[in-house]
């Protein structure tokens, strides 16, 4: 029998309610559970960023793929199963198609949560960090998928940069050629993932969540490729990791890698990995932070848009 997008895309009562009446709702990326925290911190992490989405007035969407279907909106069940379940797989989108057939669970990625939030209805997706362009990339051309996924899927993005891993200046380079929009909130700096500032200007700012929602009404109207749109939120600057540590660390990450021959899909994992250690753990705190703030920004922005 062959399997419809029907079958392979199942929104949560919940989600489908909220959908078909026109309520605000707001996708959660999987990955941060599964694979970005330790347990149980991962499943308390998870519940809490759904309890911000509610209290702002919006209804969580937390997507994963569960057997190869792609929930769109998890039980409480199945949220214990992503933050429990060992060997569970990091599906980007390209990994969908196969995850479906194969009837494969796994997290998904910014590429894939994008994906199948715009495929499900939803508008407007919170997450910490964005992947980008690496470090090196003349030399191995190593790229995420978030960046071509953002520039072909309607979707806002509420996000606190990219993650300071990676070449900030080249990503944001990629991001205008492929015609991505990218606004600050109530900043004029890109921000730094860990950091409140990369030291990288945005040339566009906004400053309220229905100023968001107007610039999405604005792409609809103009109609043309169906590209996302950015919100960089920074950290706030007293949450922030201080730079001076997130700078010498780094450089002993890249170092580190570059002697233990760590390249590839290998290499975000071991450099954010890295800095979780050696920092003792506010890296972690200062992403936790930002995804926190992300994630109210986001419920507000959907509740504009719903308005609008």
């Amino acid at each position: 029998m062959r399997r419809t997008a029907d079958s392979l895309l199942q929104p949560s009562d919940e989600v489908a309610e909220a959908l078909a009446s026109g309520a605000p709702v707001v996708a959660l990326e999987s990955t941060i559970i599964s694979h970005g925290l330790p347990q149980p911190r991962n499943l308390q992490v998870a519940r809490e960023l759904e309890r911000i989405v509610r209290s702002e007035g919006a209804v969580p969407a937390t997507i994963a793929v569960l057997d190869g279907v792609a929930r769109i909106g998890l039980s409480e069940p199945e949220l214990e199963r992503v933050a429990t379940e060992p060997g569970l797989r990091k599906l980007s989108r390209r990994d969908l198609p196969p995850a479906a057939a194969l009837k494969t669970s796994g997290a998904t990625t910014v590429a894939a949560t994008s994906f199948l939030a715009a495929r499900a209805g939803i508008r407007v997706f919170a997450t910490g960090g964005l992947g980008g362009v690496h470090r090196g990339w003349t030399d191995d051309q190593d790229e995420s998928a978030d960046l071509d996924t953002l520039a072909r899927t309607r979707i806002t993005v509420v996000c606190a940069g990219v993650k300071s891993i990676l070449d900030v200046p080249a990503t944001l380079q990629r991001l205008e050629t492929r015609g991505v929009t990218v606004a600050g909130y109530r900043t004029d700096d890109f921000p730094g993932f860990y950091l409140h500032s990369s030291g990288r200007p945005v040339e566009w700012r906004i400053e309220t969540p229905e100023e968001a929602a107007a610039v999405m009404r604005g792409q609809d109207a103009f109609g043309g490729e169906e590209s996302a749109l950015i919100v960089a939120n920074p950290v706030p600057e007293d949450q922030q990791l201080d730079p001076e540590l997130h700078d010498r660390v780094l450089a002993e990450a890249l170092a580190a890698a570059g002697r233990d021959g760590v390249t590839g899909q290998a290499i975000t994992p071991f450099l954010l990995g890295y800095l979780v250690r050696a920092t003792g753990g506010a890296s972690l705190e200062a992403n936790l932070a930002a995804v926190r703030g992300n994630t109210a920004l986001a419920a507000r922005i959907a509740l504009a848009w719903s308005r609008s």
